[in-house]
């Protein structure tokens, strides 16, 4: 097993992680509803896809630190698990950026003009439904992971790997769903950016 990194300390770490975790849902919760009106010299949708090339990498770093993991190779298990993380910080950068200059999409709005009209609900046929299911699935996991994730990085920070590993059997699959599901909702919902 690795040395540890940091010293216990439950209390301020706690703190710490649910202060992070709360900022950073009331940040993404309060500019989902903001847009800004800027004249950009490019389509503000390249967040979209930077955040959808990152959510892949995260997803394939998270199977190479399983994969690490089994082998016990920990040391470069945690430093991927690091860059895992890193690359999420990344991603909620460049998330949030995407819904401040893009504004909101709606799925199926073939024409581009911010309504769904009953003829592009018909044209678009049950890929709406399955649309929907994977985005409500995807968005309540995804709000609820980043303390499950800074509290098994924490556990395994301090060197108790048996609770790292009780927390990883949370946290792991429903940090992959979330990862992959948003590549896959970000495909869905490429057609109707303008």
């Amino acid at each position: 097993m690795l040395t540890p990194s940091f010293k216990k300390n439950d209390q301020k770490a706690k703190l710490f992680i649910y202060a992070v975790s709360l900022v950073v849902f009331a940040a993404v919760v309060i500019l989902s509803k903001v847009h800004l009106e800027l004249n950009l010299p490019f389509n503000p949708h390249v967040f979209a896809s930077v955040s959808a090339t990152l959510n892949s990498i995260v997803a394939v770093f998270l199977i190479a630190g399983l994969v690490t993991a089994k082998k016990k190779d920990y040391l470069i298990h945690k430093k991927i698990m690091q860059f895992a993380i890193l690359l999420s910080v990344l991603f909620l950068v460049s998330y949030i950026g995407h819904h401040l200059l893009a504004g909101e999409t709606k799925f199926g709005d073939i024409n581009h003009d911010g309504i769904l009209s009953d003829a592009e609900k018909a044209a678009v046929g049950s890929a709406r439904l399955i649309y929907y299911i994977i985005l409500f699935t995807h968005i309540p996991l995804a709000a609820i992971i980043l303390p499950f994730i800074l509290f098994t990085a924490y556990r395994a920070l301090i060197g108790e790997y048996e609770q790292h590993k009780k927390l990883t059997r949370i946290t792991w699959p429903i940090w992959f769903y979330v990862a992959v599901t948003g590549v896959i909702v970000y495909w869905m919902i490429l057609p109707y950016y303008s």
